[in-house]
């Protein structure tokens, strides 16, 4: 495909290419012109971003809901829903111009997919000591996960179940295998994840042997009959953490069967704002760096499932689309700078 040029750099005038979504299952890279950093401002050469794939093909498909698409953008989107929009949220780059202590440093931004771009400083997670700057596109992932921990505040002993082995659910089982905890299974339709599930060091089960009477129910798979597993497995009065998007589809749930009679919960989790139990004494800053912070156990490149250049995202989410490609999250690497 023929890319747009960037015009040559200068301290007026820079420019930028970023990925768009133009239509129903259609998307193409733009150059734009970039502003000027002002005070306060970095601009960030990138060098990686992910692809969270549930939410990002909800946008891709045109599947973003009317009544909620304000709620629903992303902190640094352009564009509205459902096209043309420039939307992503898991960049990482290297702070080029902006304050003297932000130089040369790796950061995490809540950015679509752009090879360069000025933001706010405050915008911006520098990414600690012994996180791999590539591992980092992870961040906002860990972010949401952490907000639904957040949300259903386990407690020592708790059996728990996480249902569906993607992406958020994957990372959601990472963080709990490490709390005292009487039993947690990570319940997957597709046997083929079992060696990712059980490289998290995490107990893989299909879903009908998944144990019964659980504390909370975290639902990731976004599925009409995920949900319904959810509600047979939580135990009586027992709690569903809902971290599904399902867009615009209609979903079906037998609610005259477990959910009355046995007086369950389903509370939705979502990583707009801080969970109503720290809202009070957590930023979202505060959230983010805890966040990155949690990605130094090398564990988490299991998530990692595929690379692409910059220049073939349009291709690559025609692939996500179509079935071509299957990864968790696929990873985006950026051209590096031309040596002066």
């Amino acid at each position: 495909m023929t890319l747009p040029q960037h015009a040559p750099r200068n301290t007026h005038t820079q420019t930028a290419l970023a990925y768009w979504t133009v239509g129903p299952c259609q998307g193409e890279l733009r150059s734009e012109e970039l502003p000027a950093p002002d005070q306060g401002d970095a601009l960030v050469r990138a060098l990686y971003s992910g692809i969270s794939r549930g939410t990002e093909l909800v946008v891709h498909e045109a599947h973003v809901p009317p009544r909620v698409a304000k709620k629903m953008r992303a902190p640094h989107q352009t564009g509205d829903f459902p096209a043309p929009v420039k939307f992503g949220y898991l960049s990482v780059g290297v702070v080029e111009e902006g304050p003297e202590d932000w130089i040369a440093q790796n950061v995490f931004c809540l950015h679509p997919h752009q090879d360069r771009y000025v933001v706010p400083i405050t915008t911006l997670t520098r990414i600690p000591d012994g996180v791999p700057a590539r591992r980092a596109v992870l961040t906002g992932i860990a972010e949401i996960a952490l907000n639904a921990l957040w949300e259903a505040v386990p407690r020592l002993g708790d059996r728990i179940a996480v249902v569906g082995a993607g992406l958020v659910g994957g990372m959601t089982a990472a963080l709990l295998r490490d709390f005292p905890l009487e039993r947690l299974q990570l319940v997957e339709t597709d046997p083929g994840k079992r060696g990712f599930v059980e490289s998290l060091g995490v107990e893989f089960v299909l879903p009908d042997d998944a144990k019964q009477d659980c504390d909370i129910v975290f639902h990731c798979s976004a599925t009409d009959e995920g949900l319904v597993r959810s509600l047979q497995l939580a135990g009586d009065e027992g709690e569903i953490i809902e971290m599904s998007w399902y867009g615009d589809r209609k979903v079906s749930l037998p609610l005259g069967e477990d959910f009355h009679a046995r007086r369950l919960s389903i509370r939705a989790s979502q990583v707009g704002v801080v969970a109503r139990s720290r809202r009070h004494r957590r930023t979202s800053s505060e959230r983010l760096e805890l966040a990155v912070s949690l990605l130094r156990d090398p564990v988490f490149d299991a998530f990692l499932t595929g690379e692409s250049q910059f220049e073939e995202l349009p291709e690559v989410f025609q692939g996500l689309e179509n079935g071509e490609l299957d990864d968790l999250c696929r990873v985006i690497t950026y051209p590096k700078p031309p040596k002066a």
